[in-house]
C-alpha cells in the first residue's frame, strides 16, 4: 500500500539524484532513515529513567567514474541538500580512484520486493513502558530468595527507509 511519508522521501532522493546526475556525476545513490524511540527503567519499583529520541538523516554518495564520496546530514531543506550535492561532488573530484566502487547494473536489481508484514503500527507511551517493566521486575523479584533487584528496561522503537539510486532502484520501507 502506498504511503505518502515515504512517497516524499523517494521524491526527494530521487530528484537530488536527478541533481547530482545533471551536475557531472556518473551514478548516485542516496538513503533517507527518520526513527523515533522510547526507552524507560525502573529499580525497586520506581522510575529510574524515561528516554525518547527523534532523528532524521540523509545520506548521499556520488560516483564520478571510479571517485566516489559519501556525505550526509540531518538537515533536509533545499539549501541544506544544495550545499550536500556541493560537496558530495567536490570531494568526489579530489579522491583517489577506486576500482571496486560502483552501483549495481539495473538488471541486478530485484524485481520481486516482497511486502512483509514487519511493523507493529503501535506507539507505546511511557506509562505504558512503565508498566510493562514493573511488571517484569516485579516477576523477578517474586522468585524466592531474590532481594534486591539492578531493575528493568523496556522499550520501543520505529524507523522508516527510503532508498533511491541513479539505477532505477527506488523503494522504502
Amino acid at each position: 500500500m502506498p504511503n505518502p511519508q515515504t512517497d516524499t522521501k523517494l521524491d526527494t532522493l530521487t530528484g537530488l539524484i536527478e541533481k547530482a546526475k545533471s551536475q557531472g556525476a556518473d551514478a548516485a545513490e542516496a538513503v533517507m532513515v527518520d526513527g523515533t524511540s522510547l526507552s524507560v527503567a525502573v529499580r525497586m519499583g520506581e522510575t529510574e529513567k524515561v528516554d525518547r529520541s527523534e532523528g532524521a538523516d540523509l545520506g548521499l554518495r556520488v560516483l564520478i567514474g571510479k571517485r566516489q564520496a559519501v556525505v550526509s546530514s540531518s538537515d533536509t531543506s533545499d539549501d541544506a541538500l544544495a550545499e550536500l550535492l556541493d560537496r558530495a561532488l567536490a570531494m568526489a573530484k579530489s579522491v583517489p580512484e577506486d576500482p571496486y566502487c560502483g552501483i549495481a547494473d539495473p538488471d541486478q536489481l530485484a524485481t520481486d520486493i516482497p511486502d512483509v508484514d514487519a511493523c507493529d503500527p503501535t506507539e507505546h507511551t511511557a506509562d505504558g513502558l512503565i508498566a510493562l517493566a514493573k511488571r517484569a521486575e516485579d516477576a523477578a523479584r517474586a522468585v524466592p530468595g531474590v532481594t534486591n533487584s539492578e531493575g528493568a528496561e523496556a522499550g520501543w522503537d520505529t524507523s522508516s527507509v527510503a532508498l533511491a539510486s541513479s539505477n532505477g532502484f527506488a523503494q522504502s520501507y
